[in-house]
């Protein structure tokens, strides 16, 4: 199963791949050179199905619970100021994600969306101190029904030019359901109230919709 954000990638990605094995069959060239060119557009279009993979994921509902809104690796969990919503102190896990990670974005809690918000900016590498704040990136913050508010930021990195963000403010949500994408290599940030309890160690690896990152 693949994503729609790939639809055009995916034909480009088909288109290449003939166009490259049509070349090697039709024209005179050495057998070597006409392998070389068939491989080079099947690695091709591998890479591009590869990347925007869907699988299903069955996120098991739990109100307690703060799902991973990505796959990747833990690699920040600190306090750190929030100034764009909160304003104050929040607890951040960010999970980075390389090329070779499904990039689909989930929301780790249900709740009501009641902030979503599109940021045009840099494209700094994604572990980058500043790329949350300066990063091209969309806040999304959804309020749980024990009346705590989760946020997460996607975040493009070096390679990620283009982010989609499904969340509409005052929209009902579910725990696990698809938030967004990020095409290409990126990070997700999901901001905490400073207390909650962490149930993920730094490089940790994660899945979307189904890891729990924390509980309340």
């Amino acid at each position: 199963m693949f994503h729609k954000e790939g639809t055009i990638s995916i034909i480009i990605g088909f288109v290449v791949a003939g166009a490259l094995a049509a070349l090697a069959t039709q024209i005179e060239m050495p057998s070597w050179l006409s392998y070389i060119l068939i491989a080079l557009g099947l690695v091709f279009l591998i890479i591009i199905l590869q990347f925007f993979r869907n699988p299903t994921r069955t996120t098991i509902f739990d109100d307690a619970t703060i799902v991973s809104p990505v796959d990747g690796k833990v690699v920040v969990i600190e306090k750190v100021q929030e100034n764009e919503y909160f304003k104050g102190e929040r607890l951040m896990i960010s999970v980075f994600m390389s090329p070779i990670n499904v990039h689909v974005t989930r929301y780790p809690v249900g709740g009501k969306v009641s902030y979503s918000k599109y940021h045009p900016g840099k494209y700094l590498v994604a572990w980058h101190p500043k790329a949350s704040e300066e990063n091209e990136r969309t806040t999304v913050v959804v309020d749980h029904k024990n009346g705590q508010q989760v946020m997460h930021r996607q975040i493009a990195g070096a390679l990620a030019k283009r982010i989609v963000n499904y969340a509409v403010e005052n929209d009902n949500v579910d725990q696990g359901s698809e938030s967004g994408f990020i095409k290409f290599g990126s990070r997700v940030d999901v901001y905490l109230p400073v207390d909650t309890p962490v149930s993920v160690a730094l490089n940790q690896k994660v899945k979307g919709g189904v890891t729990v990152l924390a509980q309340f």
